[in-house]
């Protein structure tokens, strides 16, 4: 990972602090999306059978989508809330306490009761555990992609902020393989316990993402603008920073992002279900292809991220969002193909480009909209909103909206308007890629520096 800091002038201290930052970030975000994706992908196979099994298994799916959805819903809080905390008091205890809440709640799923056991009280408290769930998730993207690019070099900034992201995929390949083995058990013991031991093995991991972010050192952006600051807890809240003086970059960065959330929400959530419905592929094959999927990804979400250091952010995601709303059909073709192999290109094809393209130069692209003393809340609050919009939602539409006789036809034109508004949210932008990172840096203030930086 020292090759995401290329600069000569860095020290030896800051590569190694860099090293630890890159570590401690990817392997707390492989925690989170482990944790969270094992929710999504239960919910669909296993959550309408033991908390909603007295219902239609139609309704049930419904239900079990929208607590999936009440998790996203509370991430915008957790952004806010814990991005405060962080633009005013730094990146590492707030992210200590986001993953030590993740594994609280994932142990806590592992361990819960089923409807048959104590009635309505089950679905209530899988709502609040999942409700905890999405506020420190809120907090811990924001948080992990900040420490890992302010700790890269100023020309690696969006491969050093992919170094966190890459953590979602390798977090969904964990908790796909891992729930893909017990899903080998017959139905009723997969259902009765076996679902729950990947929930309860998270508690391991936990501990060594908290050992790796308590030696971690706090980001070097943040202590620069500490050190510029009259008094710290003088600022204006981060929050009134981002609502007054970059309103514009909140809703360009939701409307950037919720594309290729949807696709990762589709096939992390709908799409091995359907598989299985149709008949295509038994429930484990379908979840080792989603895994296989995942794995891919990483490598490819790299590779976008360093060509967006290499030739910009925007011509990147531009190009990215045109070419995966021509292939969301193609891509559908395959899923319905009726071939078992077709499917795995499927999810291969899905989660490279589709998602991959347009993902991987997020993470900078969201985080360079803000000055230091709001990013945290501003990058957060821009990535919860997209994952609301994209990932959050687009399971239960999905759920009303393919039919029998439609297929995926309405899914797949959804689809392609909302990459069609993402890559109108990148024409909008500014390009910020490579350009210095400043502190005391407003819309206002670039505006008049630089006309071709001009804000919306």
């Amino acid at each position: 990972m020292s090759a995401v800091h290329p600069d000569p002038t860095v020290t030896a201290r800051q590569r190694r602090d860099s090293r630890r930052a890159y570590a401690a970030s990817f392997l707390g975000t492989t925690v989170e999306f482990y944790d969270f994706l094992l929710y999504a992908s239960a919910a669909g196979l296993v959550f309408p059978k033991i908390f909603f099994s007295d219902l239609d298994p139609r309704l049930g799916a419904t239900l079990s989508f929208v607590i999936l959805l009440s998790g996203y819903l509370a991430r915008p809080i957790g952004g806010l809330v814990f991005g405060h905390f962080g633009d005013r008091f730094g990146r590492k205890n707030v992210l200590f306490v986001t993953l030590l809440l993740m594994g609280f709640v994932s142990v806590g799923i592992g361990l819960l009761p089923t409807y048959a056991a104590i009635g309505v009280a089950a679905p209530l408290a899988l709502v609040v555990l999942r409700i905890v769930q999405g506020l420190a998730m809120g907090g811990e993207w924001g948080g992990a992609t900040l420490m890992s690019m302010e700790h890269a070099g100023q020309k690696s900034r969006g491969l050093g902020a992919s170094i966190a992201t890459v953590g979602g995929p390798a977090g969904a390949v964990l908790a796909t393989v891992v729930l893909a083995l017990f899903s080998r058990m017959p139905d009723a013991q997969f259902l009765n316990w076996g679902w729950r031991i990947p929930f309860l093995f998270s508690a391991v991991i936990v501990l060594i993402g908290l050992y790796l972010r308590l030696r971690v050192t706090e980001s070097p952006d943040f202590q620069k603008a500490l050190e510029a600051a009259e008094d710290a807890h003088d600022k204006a809240l981060p929050l009134a920073t981002v609502v007054t003086r970059f309103p514009g970059q909140v809703l360009l960065g939701t409307f950037a992002g919720a594309a290729p959330l949807a696709i990762q929400g589709l096939l992390g959530s709908f799409m091995v279900p359907f598989v299985v419905s149709q008949h295509l592929v038994d429930r484990q094959t379908a979840l080792l292809m989603l895994a296989a999927g995942y794995l891919a990804q990483i490598p490819t979400l790299l590779l976008f991220a360093h060509l967006s250091d290499r030739f910009g952010r925007r011509p990147v995601m531009i190009v990215a969002g045109i070419v995966s709303a021509l292939l969301v059909f193609p891509v559908f073709a395959l899923f319905t193909s009726g071939r078992p192999a077709l499917v795995l290109v499927g999810f291969l094809l899905g989660l490279m480009v589709l998602q991959s393209s347009m993902f991987g130069p997020l993470g900078a692209f969201l985080s360079e909209k803000f000055s230091t003393e709001a990013r945290y809340t501003g990058a957060s609050l821009s990535y919860q909103l997209a994952s609301i919009a994209g990932a959050g939602t687009i399971p239960l539409i999905a759920t009303r909206i393919v039919t029998p006789e439609h297929g995926l036809s309405y899914l797949g034109w959804y689809l392609i308007a909302l990459f069609a508004l993402a890559v109108g949210a990148v024409l909008l932008s500014r390009e910020t890629a490579g350009r210095t990172l400043d502190a005391d840096t407003t819309p206002a203030r670039v505006q008049g520096d630089d006309p071709e930086l001009e804000t919306v």
